[in-house]
């Protein structure tokens, strides 16, 4: 082991104290313990899938009218469809595919949430797993 000298407030220093005493630990031992944790979910945290904002304007951009004037679930995919591309379950929200199936962005992305279209079409999506968001949002 290293020494590593960190600098601690009174109050801090006081409450890991207890702590120590309560479970028979130095300070030492429960500030290395936080500290291995602290590593342990940041290095298990998941990375944010941002799409590149230079592809998704122009999506937003050729999508604009179909993601607006959409009826439903149905016309919206049929529409999306036409121009290669198909909204699919990602998580609890949407993401766009294109045709080969590759994910090109959250549905957010485009301006439009999967809350926002379960509001406005009255229904999940067909086949998504949290269909509970649609009964929360009434």
């Amino acid at each position: 082991m290293e020494t590593v000298t960190i600098y601690l407030g009174q109050t801090m220093v006081a409450a890991l104290r207890q702590i120590g005493e309560a479970e028979d630990l130095s300070v030492g031992h429960i500030v290395r313990d936080a500290i291995k944790r602290d590593l342990y979910r940041r290095t298990r945290a998941k990375t944010a899938r941002r799409a590149d904002e230079r592809l998704v304007a122009p999506l937003r951009a050729l999508l604009a009218d179909d993601l607006a004037y959409a009826t439903g679930w149905d016309d919206l995919q049929a529409r999306l469809s036409r121009k290669g591309y198909q909204l699919r379950e990602a998580g609890g929200g949407l993401a766009l595919h294109d045709a080969a199936g590759a994910r090109i962005c959250k549905g957010s992305d485009l301006g439009y949430s999967y809350g926002r279209l379960i509001r406005r079409f009255d229904a999940p999506l067909p086949g998504h797993r949290h269909r509970y968001l649609h009964t929360k949002m009434r």
